[in-house]
């Protein structure tokens, strides 16, 4: 790769770092740095689908939970967070967005005010819910993640993504229900809460606030305690009718009451290990945290959880009057429309100029790189290529010097071995003939045992013949006189002998 293009290529990858996004992407199998909050870093497997979107929720520079969000419904699947001990109320409601779920080319990483976000991102509210949404309704903006189990985090908790509409009635019954059970049954059974788990979600129903908002059916909560040998996984379900209490299940069956029946916990939260003694005090508690909730139920007929209306308001973000907030509203809306328009008019002005103008600048920045570029590789090429043939020229030189000598060499060899053969072609004659004289005496007289030898065997194959002839004559004349006597009858005998 050239030098001017890998130059610009790490600019580009300079640039990307400085402006990564909060929203995790599809590619990533689970929520990047904000894994951490969930029980073995692994997100519930079966919940996420086109229109839902992974949010690292960050806030002031950190990671404060995560949450999975539908753009389609415009109110959150699951939220999830680690939990601490429920912290004092106090927070005042000043309520985020998101702003890459409505502008994906936003450079903002983390939430933003809800009024500063109306002239910085694009298509606000194409994709999320807004506080306008709530204006003239009988629904709140509930969090699934409550602001009062955030500790020093809190602010960070009134994100949007982390609302879905309730009445207020619903959501004073899910704040104090969590907050009792935090308090006094999950985190006490969990030694000090570090190792535990915290899944609150929603689940959506048919019907929509203003046509935008999907009001939830229920929301659910599902805890897994992960503390060395004393684990243990529960869920809660909180219906949004008026009169049903809490109801506490167990995680499987929690799993089969959501969409998708999706896996919460991997593992099921270490199902093979769990404490099932710390389960049974979980449970007492919850018992006893419904009976209450019932008392309190039938001693105000409908109105559900009256008696405890200050301790439920301390625990919900304070909401302004529903006439002043109107009118407030549309006072409002009305004066800053105009300017807002104008404000945004001049932002995508001033953006459009300063993208025209960056990219001029990028453009002759390119030419005069281009140029340089091709500018030295044509110097270099020829100052290569000059150093290369002369290179060339004094490597042969050794060379050409050894194919001389060695040619040298050949020749006089040839001549020499020219001169041996004829040397050798004048003595060979003689050198012959003397060899035969010296060497025929030699063989003559070796020749002599050989032909004695040879003389000595004839005589005494001739002796051998002779002596077989005799003997066989004999014979013959002894085997006729033999056949006469035996016919005319004499007997023949002989003695020990052998003569007749």
């Amino acid at each position: 790769m050239r030098p001017a293009r890998c130059l610009v290529l790490g600019s580009l990858l300079a640039l990307a770092g400085l402006l990564e996004g909060r929203l995790v992407g599809e590619e990533e199998a689970g929520f990047g740095e904000c894994d951490r909050f969930f029980y073995a870093g692994t997100p519930p497997a079966g919940l996420a689908a086109e229109a839902h979107v992974k949010v690292c929720q960050r806030f002031e520079g950190a990671e404060r939970f995560a949450t999975l969000y539908s753009r389609r419904d415009r109110i959150p699947v699951y939220s999830a967070f680690r939990a601490a001990r429920p912290a004092a109320a106090g927070a005042q409601p000043r309520w985020l967005v998101e702003p890459q779920i409505d502008d994906p080319t936003s450079p903002l990483e983390e939430v933003i005010d809800e009024a500063d976000a109306i002239t910085s991102v694009s298509g606000l509210g194409s994709k999320q819910a807004l506080s306008t949404d709530y204006l003239d309704s009988d629904y709140q903006r509930g969090q699934l993640y409550p602001f009062s189990l955030s500790k020093d985090f809190e602010v960070a908790t009134f994100a949007l993504t982390n609302a879905a509409p309730m009445a207020p009635s619903f959501q004073e019954r899910w704040y104090l229900n969590l907050n009792s059970l935090m308090e006094r049954a999950l985190t006490p059974q969990c030694g000090s809460g570090a190792d535990l788990y915290i899944i609150t979600g929603a689940v959506p129903s048919d019907h929509r606030l203003k046509d935008r908002v999907t009001i939830p059916a229920f929301v659910w909560l599902a805890a897994c305690c992960a503390a060395p040998g004393g684990g243990w996984a529960m869920g809660f379900v909180q219906h949004a009718q008026d009169g049903d209490v809490i109801e506490d299940v167990m995680v499987r069956e929690l799993e089969k009451l959501l969409p998708f029946n999706p896996q919460l916990f991997r593992d099921n939260c270490g199902e093979t290990e769990q404490d099932t003694e710390r389960m049974k005090k979980i449970l007492e508690v919850v018992n006893q945290v419904q009976d209450e909730e019932r008392t309190v139920q039938a001693k105000e007929g409908t109105r559900p959880l009256s008696s405890t209306k200050d301790q439920g308001s301390a625990l919900l973000p304070p909401e302004p009057s529903e006439e002043r907030r109107s009118f407030l509203g549309r006072l409002r809306s009305f004066l800053a429309t105009p300017v807002i328009r104008l404000f945004q008019l001049l932002y995508y002005a001033a953006v459009g100029i300063l993208k025209n103008v960056i990219y001029v600048l990028w453009f002759v920045t390119k030419q005069v790189f281009n140029g340089l570029e091709s500018c030295l590789y044509r110097l270099g090429s020829a100052t290569i290529s000059y150093f290369l043939a002369i290179g060339e020229e004094l490597a042969s030189i050794p060379w050409k010097v050894l194919k001389v000598m060695v040619r040298i060499i050949r020749a006089i060899l040839r001549i020499l071995c020219c001169l041996l053969k004829a040397i050798c072609r004048v003595l060979g004659i003689p050198v012959r003939v003397l060899v035969d004289l010296a060497t025929f005496p030699m063989h003559t007289i070796s020749a002599v045992p050989i032909v004695c030898k040879d003389i000595a065997v004839g005589l005494g194959g001739t002796i051998s013949l002779l002596f077989d002839a005799a003997f066989g004559t004999m014979g013959s004349l002894f085997q006729v006189i033999f056949s006469i006597c035996k016919r005319i009858g004499y007997r023949v005998t002989f003695d020990n002998s052998g003569e007749l």
